[in-house]
């Protein structure tokens, strides 16, 4: 019997080295574009800075300065798709991961290399004549709840084919040493429209800091009144007709230099593609891959980029009288784990908490999606923060081993975390799996000066490990903060 304890508890401390291998070297690669950047006094639930509208769209931003987001190395931007819009083709400079808050649709990722697996039936055209078959690489449906991963580089166009509005939020991880562009400044790159830059102002005063850091100013370019703005527009219209084997009149409409619509545009009568299956196949499809799956045949043209969290049914925590919580690290969706990031879903109920706890290995950017919860974070030297009301539309970054407590007063409150971790995890300070549970009473009771009574207490009194309800505490009251 000693021989087997000591056998799982070498399993255990394995395991625990393996699940910590990869956080050591994100951990490693992050901080040396952010040193110094995380010295906080407070913290904000901002709202967007900065809007766009196209014809078929909004595009809000928010400004990547805030010191918030350059301790955390990332940027924020959400877009509201009406139906029949389109969202242009483009890439980033930093790998990002996308939660689609509400409506459903299809998109299409671009890998470069991978073959055209959606091709077009063949159909005649008058006597003995054939038109070109178009064929272009796979589909995705999605829809509300997704968690959609992008890496950088790679391109993307998205298209609302249903009968409510596509709103989507994105966390670009600029810190991520797949950027190699800029330290902290996010970049699209569009294929095709002549949209306005989504972080305009804010990349106008980053860039401003690097000139007065290095001294020098960079070279901007042949033409500082350019009107067209994607990434053919630089390129000489010849060079673009002998490069794609068309006439000029054709290249230069790639070049959209007259287009106003903006980056989210509107299809008349519909997008006409090679479809997908319907929704519920695709993904019976992939549950079934996924049931058979060695870890040989997934590659990056095959690998899934794509998986759902928001329905109940996938919660990973669930407490009837308190809520749930849904996780997405790289266990679950292998392609996190080449772009370093994760996500949680979390519902509170009415009067409902989420114990107070630190991210290990990870920050933690919220977007609250519905609702309004009361948050407190504190620091290492235990100042508060930040400590008010996160509501619908806000984001709230709570930085790496900050403590952080959320609760749910008067209404439910739905949240999306994104983590600078591909494998995020937390370290409850109250519950069955809690830090001060693991420790010995005489411990606490030292610790805290209190008896060892009042020490068992605090270790057994909350036997739920994440989620609590008012209607578990001993008096049905909150304690006072």
């Amino acid at each position: 019997m000693p021989s087997m304890a000591k056998t799982n508890a070498l399993l255990s401390f394995s395991l625990f080295l393996v699940l910590f291998h990869g956080s050591l070297g994100l951990t490693a690669d992050r901080s040396r574009k952010q040193q110094g950047q995380c010295q906080l006094d407070s913290l904000n639930a901002l709202k967007p800075d900065n809007r766009i509208r196209s014809e078929a769209g909004l595009t809000e931003s928010w400004d990547p300065n805030h010191d918030q987001f350059q301790c955390a190395g990332v940027a924020v931007v959400r877009r509201t798709i009406e139906p029949n819009g389109l969202l242009l083709p483009s890439y980033s400079n930093a790998p990002q991961l996308i939660y689609i808050v509400q409506g459903r649709g299809v998109a299409g990722t671009l890998m470069p290399g991978c073959p055209e697996t959606f091709q077009e039936s063949q159909e005649s055209q008058g006597q003995g004549s054939r038109r070109l078959q178009d064929q272009h690489q796979k589909v995705h449906r999605f829809r509300e709840g997704d968690v959609i991963a992008l890496p950088a580089g790679v391109a993307q166009w998205c298209y609302n084919d249903g009968n409510e509005r596509v709103v989507a939020v994105a966390v670009l991880d600029v810190a991520n040493s797949a950027n190699q562009l800029d330290d902290m400044s996010p970049r699209n790159f569009y294929l095709a429209g002549n949209p306005q830059e989504e972080f305009q102002q804010e990349q106008g005063q980053s860039r401003q800091r690097r000139e007065q850091r290095t001294g020098r100013e960079p070279f901007r370019g042949h033409d500082q009144q350019q009107q067209c703005s994607n990434i053919f527009c630089g390129m000489e219209t010849g060079l673009l007709a002998e490069a794609f084997n068309v006439d000029e009149q054709v290249a230069r409409r790639l070049q959209n230099e007259s287009d106003r619509r903006g980056n989210i545009v509107r299809v008349k009568g519909g997008l006409q593609i090679v479809m997908p299956p319907s929704l519920r196949q695709e993904e019976q499809e992939q549950e079934h891959r996924g049931e058979h799956r060695n870890g040989l045949e997934e590659t990056l043209c095959t690998m899934r980029i794509r998986e759902n969290i928001g329905d109940a049914s996938r919660a990973d925590v669930f407490t009837p009288e308190a809520g749930r919580i849904s996780t997405l690290n790289s266990h679950k969706l292998p392609i996190l784990r080449h772009i370093q990031l994760s996500a949680e879903r979390g519902v509170l109920y009415n009067e409902a908490m989420m114990v107070p706890h630190w991210n290990l290995n990870a920050h933690s950017i919220i977007y609250g999606i519905r609702g309004q919860a009361h948050v407190q974070v504190v620091d290492h030297s235990g100042r508060t923060v930040f400590d008010g009301e996160m509501r619908e539309g806000q984001v709230l970054t709570v930085p790496q081993n900050f403590a952080v407590v959320k609760r749910s007063d008067q209404q439910n409150f739905e949240w999306v975390s994104f983590k600078t971790n591909d494998n995020a995890m937390i370290s409850p300070l109250a519950g069955r799996t809690s830090a001060l549970r693991a420790m010995p009473a005489e411990v606490l009771a030292n610790a805290f000066r209190i008896s060892v009574e009042d020490a068992r207490r605090i270790k057994f009194e909350r036997q739920e490990t994440t989620l609590i309800s008012r209607r578990s505490t001993r008096s049905g009251n909150w304690a006072e903060a």
